[in-house]
């Protein structure tokens, strides 16, 4: 075999161009050839007439408190309309073609491969096969614990690595591991990552019900880099009576982009810049009646009013129905930028400095927006699905036929393929995790010099979108006694959070606590800009990830009682 495979890869390079992509290229054309691949597809979107009669029939609802209700002219504008599937569709496929190579998913549900997997897994391992829903709800919870944090890679180690690798048990336990040889699991990393991206760290919410984290644990194994967990359940709506639910999402064009960006250098605009863009936009509005379009400004280096800058980037960005007409009004707000005049100005030759990359202007092209961020009900067995355009009764439910789709791109030869992977998971079994006692790691006390604000005790402050409409704030300590005396201190509350974020209330915090087992809190509120809720991404988005929100509470004045606390502790 090794011979064979020398001789072809000397056979390319003999007829390689200069390019070694082109090398690349051949070589993956001759593996296509040599070894068909046995494909799965399982796709996701959802037709409109059946969104449309589900809205009418109220059987649709936002996904959250923060989206607007869904409306029909949303759904006929949105050129595609996908939901978020749960693991069951990718099992269904699994289960009908075992012998399956590769699986690809229209948008699913962050866990949903890995539930799939295991589950598939588990059904060839049983002698007498459990139905999906039949499974226990800690072994479901399991397998959908480890895919939360498989998904992510190597983000629950330290320092980050470059992906992870989990281990799961005929119980639910699992370990992770990460794959960098520098990099290290604890029972910390582990557990903050169930707060990553979510809008609380205790109940995730997902297709068909609620991973419930409240009663997990976390240990750290002998190897010094793993972690092994137990106790996460999963528990399906309909056990409370409650329907089944896939998040919809889709987006649509709601108009077309120009920016043009340079800074401005002299003190004496600087110190009255916002006056001066205000009497800019009177300008491009004379130039430009009777047509719709919006035109705002990001600035950066003017973020205190009470100090004057030596210099402020600009970032001007316009909204319009065609992108000819955003170029026009671009051209406009440059042109006034460069030559505007303002009061006691020194400078006649102009007042903007730009055309970086030799650029004046940047035509971007359409600006998307979520449009439908919704949940819908579902009937009981819609969740499943069936092969692409065969019968309904291609397979046996005893309700509602399946929502979803997948197709096979299926070689009959690997069928002996399939058996020896099957005599192989029978000869290596899942293991019984057994209630062995753990190795008891003694918690550090860090060592800081007078602290004044948060990010002197705090070893994580980050924020992150939680879905496209909500922004998640996390603080996480590596101390339990620092944890504790913050946690008492009440310090970090609704009203620090609607204070340090200039909310009108604390109802209008999403959601704000502790978690014990990452020694963290958190906080998730609305997305906003200017005082309005909007979606991530579009018009005047500059930080589409939600990434950069956290420098108020890593500012956050530590109050005289922790201080007093910590003085006491360190």
């Amino acid at each position: 075999m090794l011979m064979r495979w020398w001789r072809l890869c000397r056979r390319l390079w003999k007829t390689r161009k200069t390019s070694s992509k082109f090398f690349h290229l051949k070589m993956l054309i001759v593996l296509h050839r040599t070894k068909k691949l046995n494909i799965l597809a399982v796709y996701s979107q959802i037709p409109k007439p059946t969104i449309l009669s589900r809205l009418q029939a109220g059987h649709i609802h936002p996904c959250g408190p923060v989206p607007p209700p869904l409306t029909a002219e949303a759904i006929t504008t949105s050129p595609t309309i996908v939901a978020q599937m749960g693991p069951e569709p990718l099992l269904s496929a699994m289960l009908s073609n075992p012998t399956y190579d590769i699986l690809i998913t229209g948008r699913a549900y962050d866990p949903a491969p890995y539930i799939a997997y295991c589950a598939f897994q588990h059904h060839l391992l049983s002698t007498t096969p459990t139905p999906f829903t039949s499974l226990p709800s800690t072994l479901l919870g399991g397998f959908t614990h480890m895919g939360k944090i498989l998904e992510c890679g190597g983000l629950c180690a330290t320092p980050k690595s470059r992906g992870a690798l989990a281990t799961i048990y005929t119980d639910g336990t699992f370990d992770i591991s990460p794959t960098s040889p520098s990099a290290t699991c604890t029972t910390l990393s582990v557990a903050a990552h169930t707060l990553y991206e979510k809008s609380r760290p205790d109940l995730l919410y997902g297709p068909g019900g609620v991973l419930d984290l409240t009663t997990t644990r976390y240990d750290e194994l002998q190897d010094g880099i793993s972690v092994r967990v137990r106790g996460a359940r999963f528990r399906f709506t309909r056990e409370t009576g409650e329907p089944y639910t896939v998040k919809l999402e889709a987006a649509r064009n709601v108009g077309f982009r120009t920016l043009f960006i340079g800074s401005f250098c002299d003190p004496i605009l600087i110190s009255q810049l916002l006056e001066y863009l205000e009497t800019g936009r009177g300008y491009v509005a004379k130039q430009h009646t009777g047509v719709e379009y919006k035109l705002d400004f990001h600035l950066t280096g003017l973020e205190d009013p009470s100090v004057v800058p030596k210099k402020v980037f600009i970032v001007g960005e316009i909204l319009a129905e065609t992108q000819e007409l955003a170029n026009d009004i671009a051209q406009s707000a440059r042109v006034y930028c460069v030559h505007g005049a303002y009061p006691d100005q020194k400078c006649t030759s102009g007042n903007f400095a730009f055309g970086i990359g030799g650029a004046l202007d940047l035509p971007i092209g359409e600006c998307a927006e979520f449009s439908i961020y919704h949940l819908m009900d579902l009937l009981p067995g819609e969740e499943n699905a069936v092969e692409k355009d065969a019968p309904h009764d291609v397979m046996e439910f005893e309700t509602a036929e399946p929502l979803f789709r997948w197709k096979k791109f299926f070689d009959s030869k690997a069928m002996d393929n399939y058996t020896r992977r099957k005599s192989a998971i029978h000869a290596t079994p899942l293991l019984e995790v057994q209630a062995e006692k753990l190795p008891r790691f003694d918690v550090k006390i860090s060592h800081i010099s007078s602290p004044r604000t948060m990010r002197d005790i705090a070893t994580v402050i980050r924020s992150k979108n939680a879905g496209p409409f909500e922004v998640t704030f996390d603080v996480m300590f590596e101390d339990i006694w620092i944890y504790q005396a913050v946690k008492k201190s009440g310090l970090l509350t609704s009203e620090t959070i609607a204070e340090l974020y200039k909310l009108g209330s604390v109802k209008e915090i999403i959601w704000c606590g502790f978690f014990d087992q990452a020694m963290a809190f958190k906080a998730t509120l609305p997305r906003t800009r200017k005082g309005q809720v909007v979606c991530s991404g579009g018009f005047m988005e500059d930080d589409v990830h939600g990434s950069q929100q956290y420098m108020p509470l890593m500012e956050l004045p530590l109050n005289k009682s922790l201080i007093q606390e910590l003085g006491g502790l360190l």
